[in-house]
């Protein structure tokens, strides 16, 4: 626990390192002292005793000569004044005991037989000599010494010592510590206090004062700079993350989004692949009839009819992904105009009615009774409507019914068509009006269309400033959806004739020169085998300089040009027409797959004086062979 304290405590490690600093110094300062003074001790008593014993050996010496031991032994008693001395001898040359000298008779220490050799021996508590008595001449004995010497004593003596001076060093060394915490120690708890608010709490605002001056100041001032920095760097770090999950709450969203439309995709073009196998089975099938038919047969009129009604169906569905594109790209700028109300529900009946009979199905009409003019786009108005009673037929299986309302309140309008079909499921509601959405895919429904025909009714509506609803009871239930069109009644100041039509006195229109020009063989063979039919004089061009070649020959009071054709585009056919005073004249018609309203612009700059989208309606051509004898011509939109 003591050790784990000290690892934790930048205190205790602190005091610790002063501590066993102090320590070491005194411990290896009191080995040093020590082990000096034993040594000089130890020299000191050497160099006393060998002093000592040159002394008794020249007092001694003529005792020696002279065979007087009484005098030596008198000369050795001299050392009672030294309390140190335990023992003495003198001994002949021959090694003999001559005198000798004990301080305490109890001692019971031997005196050594013989003189041993010079010098001296160290023991723990006695240290022992032989000096050799010499005169100038010869070696007259020897002097033996032995002395107490204290070494134990006096190492503990100074091993007390020692520590008394310890005792005091670390004291000293420990209040100095204490003393030292207030400007080393203590800032630097200050920053570990801090730094552990800033991780336990993320208190990032928390900081450390500054009590000194010295380097441990400057190490408080460049932490609080430093948690300043990370408080803006985390501020930083933490906005750009809301950032990134937003980003990637977006992405993903996103990501799931396309990943949605893909799959629609998927199914739209499958769907699509479906839809137009449909009529063009049966087409293949009439052409085979026709091929094998007698003119004028029962069968070749039948299979005539069938190509009729496939080829709508073909143009409807090629018409509806047309539509769909412009409405979605902003493209599509409504053409308002004073409009019965009958006009566009009849219109709308007129071409849904084969269907609805072809089904099976009952419909109902109710319209208001006084006749009411709209301030809308008739064609776009019927598209919308016809969409809504398409779909109604369609997941609406035999014997059913479908019910078309419109009700009037003030200048608003209100259509609902309702059915008795398979109805929408609740999670479908929100759905239904998407691009691409298919409520009932099973094999076994005869009709499904490509999921575009309420999404596009549900846009047009809303250009016509109202909204489009869907409701439904349930799966089987059927299903209603509701037009709310505001201010779609026309005010009496707007009130007037609809659009003009011209109607025909029943005289077959003049035999005309027409000139059709198109890269497409087929096409222009069978365009022009219509036209011959209709009574007029048709030369035919497979590419612009054809074409102008021709038109330079047979001066033609109409021109239906392609616009993609090749060696001459059909723009520049048209200027160079119109640059001919030869054909300056003449009625220029677009006959093209492209129908923008970016094209219909360029062909009218170019000179074009009408603009039609293929498949071309005999009924469209006539009214253009119609109207030639008019002073004016409809304009190109």
């Amino acid at each position: 626990m003591m050790f784990g304290a000290i690892r934790r405590s930048i205190r205790h490690k602190f005091m610790l390192v002063v501590t066993l600093t102090t320590l070491v110094a005194l411990v290896l300062a009191s080995i040093a002292l020590v082990n000096y003074d034993l040594l000089t001790y130890q020299r000191t008593w050497i160099a006393d005793l060998s002093t000592q014993a040159d002394i008794l050996g020249l007092a001694s010496a003529p005792a020696l000569s002279f065979q007087d031991p009484k005098t030596a032994e008198e000369n050795l008693a001299l050392l009672s004044v030294r309390p140190h001395v335990a023992a003495a001898a003198i001994y002949t040359a021959d090694g003999r005991l001559f005198a000798s000298y004990r301080r305490d008779s109890a001692d019971a220490t031997p005196l050594p037989p013989r003189p041993g050799p010079a010098g001296h021996q160290v023991g723990v508590r006695e240290i022992s000599l032989f000096r050799p008595i010499v005169t100038p001449d010869e070696q007259l004995g020897w002097v033996y010494l032995r002395a107490r010497y204290d070494l134990t004593g006096r190492l503990l003596s100074y091993l007390a010592i020692v520590g008394a001076v310890m005792l005091a060093s670390l004291t000293v060394a420990a209040l100095m510590s204490v003393a030292l915490q207030a400007s080393v120690i203590r800032p630097i708890l200050a920053i570990a206090r801090v730094a552990h608010e800033v991780k336990d709490r993320r208190n990032y605002a928390a900081r450390v004062p500054k009590t000194t001056e010295d380097e441990t100041g400057y190490l408080v001032e460049t932490f609080n700079d430093m948690l300043g920095e990370v408080e803006q760097r985390t501020e930083d770090l933490e906005r750009a993350n809301r950032k990134l999950e937003q980003e990637v709450a977006v992405r993903q969203s996103a990501e799931r989004a396309l990943i949605e439309a893909d799959r629609r995709k998927d199914e739209f073009l499958a769907t699509l692949a479906h839809e137009l196998r449909n009529p063009l089975a049966p087409l293949r099938n009439s052409l085979q009839i026709l091929k094998s038919a007698g003119p004028g047969s029962e069968e070749a009129g039948l299979a005539r009819d069938i190509m009729d009604r496939q080829l709508r169906q073909l143009v409807r569905l090629v018409d509806d992904l047309l539509d769909v594109s412009r409405i979605t790209t902003g493209k599509v700028v409504l053409q308002r105009e004073p409009v019965a109300l009958d006009t566009i529900v009849e219109s709308a009946l007129e071409t849904v009615r084969p269907f609805v009979a072809e089904r099976g199905l009952a419909l109902s009409v109710k319209t208001p009774d006084e006749p009411l003019t709209l301030w809308a786009d008739p064609t776009r108005m019927a598209q919308a409507l016809l969409n809504l009673l398409h779909n109604a037929a369609k997941f609406t299986d035999p014997g059913g019914g479908i019910d078309l309302l419109v009700e009037r309140e003030r200048n608003d309008l209100t259509i609902t068509v309702a059915d008795s079909g398979i109805g929408i499921p609740a999670h479908m509601l929100p759905v239904i009006f998407d691009m691409f959405t298919q409520l009932d895919r099973s094999l076994e429904r005869p009709y499904s269309g490509l999921g575009v025909g309420l999404s596009l009714a549900k846009r047009l509506i809303e250009l016509h400033g109202g909204t489009l609803e869907a409701r439904s009871e349930g799966q089987g239930r059927g299903s209603r959806f509701i037009a709310r069109l505001p201010g779609i009644v026309a005010a009496r100041d707007r009130s007037g004739p609809g659009v003009a039509t011209t109607a025909g006195d029943g005289t077959p229109s003049p035999r005309r020169r027409v000139l059709v020009a198109d890269d497409n063989q087929d096409f222009t063979a069978s365009f022009a085998l219509m036209l011959r039919g209709m009574g007029h004089d048709v030369i035919e061009a497979h590419d612009g300089a054809e074409a102008l070649r021709a038109a330079g020959s047979v001066l033609p009071d109409i021109a239906f040009l392609d616009i993609g054709l090749p060696k001459m585009n059909g723009y520049d056919l048209a200027r160079s027409l119109r640059a001919n005073p030869e054909t300056r004249a003449a009625v220029l018609v677009a006959v093209t797959g492209w129908g923008q309203d970016e094209d219909r612009r360029c062909a009218a700059d170019a000179g074009f004086d009408l603009h039609l989208v293929k498949p071309v309606e005999p009924s469209q051509i006539e009214s253009i062979f119609a109207s030639l004898g008019s002073t004016s011509l409809r304009p190109i939109a």
